[in-house]
């Protein structure tokens, strides 16, 4: 073992974190991770060490890194997003893009939104990934009942609306739906409303209490006194959601 890598294992943090493991010609081996960074890194380093690929890669090592994060869920997040960017030679778990869902928000006239899997590098929006799948699903549940998106994957694009060539389906009739491929509803509010949920994902609620605020206002300006309701009911979705989440 080289005097440095002694060193730097001899110095090594307690903390949760990432730690990198590189070769003489500065390439990336392995990334993982860890809660008590010196007790795992060391373990590598154990005369007693099990499995011939593992040892082979010890053997390269002359030079390691290491990152300090605030808890083992963070370094679990790091981890995975150094696996994807720099393919380690020996990680051959987490590589491909569908290890842990995302939330995507779909490049596209009148935008879906939904969890996935499978990362396609076509202008989309990915907020992630999710080391667990539980907190994405009530997030785009609690957006499925503040606002109305479309679900199907028709392309909506204004020539299209236009021309006629689309008819509104169940969703529209059940309410999930306000029917933009009949321009039923503008492409500035459908606008309005991802711009809110992006902010949502972020984990900033304000433009979404605005935009609902300003919706109950104009419907009961109006005497719309149900639709207010119905509002109101999705604010007090959106602030149970919000409480839980500061919590």
């Amino acid at each position: 073992m080289n005097p440095d890598l002694e060193l730097q294992l001899k110095t090594l943090p307690s903390e949760p974190g990432v730690y990198r493991y590189y070769d003489k010609n500065n390439q990336l081996l392995y990334v993982g991770k860890a809660k008590h960074l010196k007790k795992r890194v060391l373990s590598y380093f154990n005369k007693n060490l099990s499995g011939y690929r593992t040892r082979i890669m010890v053997g390269k090592i002359v030079r390691l890194e290491t990152t300090i994060v605030n808890s083992e869920y963070d370094a679990l997040l790091l981890e995975n997003n150094l696996i994807k960017e720099h393919q380690p030679f020996y990680n051959v778990m987490l590589k491909d893009d569908k290890t842990y869902p995302w939330i995507c928000i779909k490049n596209e006239d009148f935008p879906r939104v939904f969890l996935t899997r499978n990362v396609i590098k076509d202008g989309s929006e990915y907020f992630g990934p999710y080391a667990k799948v539980k907190p994405a699903k009530v997030l785009l549940d609690t957006i499925k009942h503040i606002y109305k998106l479309r679900t199907c994957n028709l392309n909506l694009s204004p020539n299209k609306i236009d021309e006629g060539k689309y008819k509104v389906c169940l969703e529209y009739h059940i309410k999930n739906c306000e029917g933009p491929c009949q321009d039923l509803e503008s492409k500035e509010d459908y606008d309005q409303k991802i711009d809110a949920i992006r902010s949502m994902i972020k984990g900033d609620f304000r433009k979404a209490k605005d935009y609902l605020v300003a919706s109950m206002t104009k419907f009961a300006i109006n005497l719309q006194y149900e639709q207010a309701q119905l509002v109101k009911e999705r604010l007090e979705v959106l602030e149970n959601y919000q409480a839980k989440q500061n919590i």
